[in-house]
């Protein structure tokens, strides 16, 4: 089977020269051709139902069988291309990991601030030790998955996307369609869940943008601040370390508990990006 996909990914050299647009189509088709044959009879053991939300365990499964296909992917068009990973934001130098640490730690910093306002007013308490899972037991897990997770979408969306469509569009343009082509593949996993995280996804996706561009192109911000959320995330999700009160509307603390489809999410990713565009602005020569 990997034999079969190399054989796939090398015999698309044509592309190599063609508009931004028809690759990106290409890579997205090629990876979801690529992943069929394994996500149809994962499907069929997980008795998968598509108009149902998917649980965090068939969604991890699914996940391991489909981020994997990407960094090939990826490596195979900057081949065609004959471009270093590095044009897509991915060098392996110490400075990535600077870059890496400094982002998750600006995640966390970002919603301990959120979650913490949350609960000095009340919206959100702490679950006894006893009703739930103990949060330092899951931290490790969800650590690994937060770096592999955002590290992948990373390379995706920040960095081939991206990339590719600054070739045939201004900046600008390129960072709004990278960010809404993430936020609306989403839906794949949970159509219900995801629709009132759409917007919250795409302003999400403009701040990962922001953040390559204040590390000069790498991806080790974007990809600390994309691991650190999902960290913490998941991290309380896991354990269940809290419980909203109601004592907030859901339109500001967000809807199903999901902080990306409320106010509050919204204005953390507003004060991140305010700040890296802050940290943009001092990062230049005088």
């Amino acid at each position: 089977m990997l034999m079969a996909y190399f054989d796939l990914v090398t015999s698309l050299e044509w592309l190599a020269h063609t508009p931004a647009f028809v690759k990106v189509i290409a890579f997205f088709f090629t990876w979801a051709a690529l992943w069929l044959p394994l996500a149809i009879p994962l499907a069929i053991a997980l008795k998968w139902q598509p108009l149902k939300p998917l649980p965090a365990g068939q969604k991890l499964a699914f996940l391991a069988s489909l981020y994997p296909i990407a960094p090939m992917l990826v490596w195979g068009f900057a081949r065609w291309e004959n471009l270093p990973l590095s044009h897509y934001g991915l060098a392996w130098h110490p400075d990535l990991l600077v870059s890496l640490g400094r982002g998750t730690g600006l995640a966390i910093l970002s919603l301990a601030v959120m979650f913490g306002l949350f609960l000095r007013l009340g919206w959100i308490k702490w679950l006894p030790a006893s009703a739930n899972t103990p949060l330092a037991s899951v931290l490790l897990s969800t650590l690994l998955a937060g770096l592999w997770v955002g590290g992948t979408e990373e390379l995706v969306f920040r960095g081939f996307l991206l990339s590719e469509l600054q070739q045939d569009c201004p900046v600008p343009v390129a960072a709004v369609i990278s960010s809404l082509i993430f936020a609306l593949l989403h839906l794949v996993w949970d159509v219900r869940d995801t629709l009132p995280q759409l917007p919250g996804l795409w302003l999400m996706g403009m701040v990962l943008v922001l953040a390559r561009a204040v590390d000069g192109g790498s991806l080790g911000l974007a990809w600390g601040l994309h691991a650190g959320w999902i960290w913490v995330i998941a991290s309380l999700d896991t354990a269940g370390a809290i419980a909203y009160t109601g004592t907030a509307p859901e339109w500001l603390t967000g809807v199903g508990g999901k902080p990306l489809a409320g106010a509050a999410g919204t204005l953390m990713l507003l004060a991140t990006g305010a700040l890296l565009w802050g940290l943009g602005f001092l990062s230049l020569p005088a």
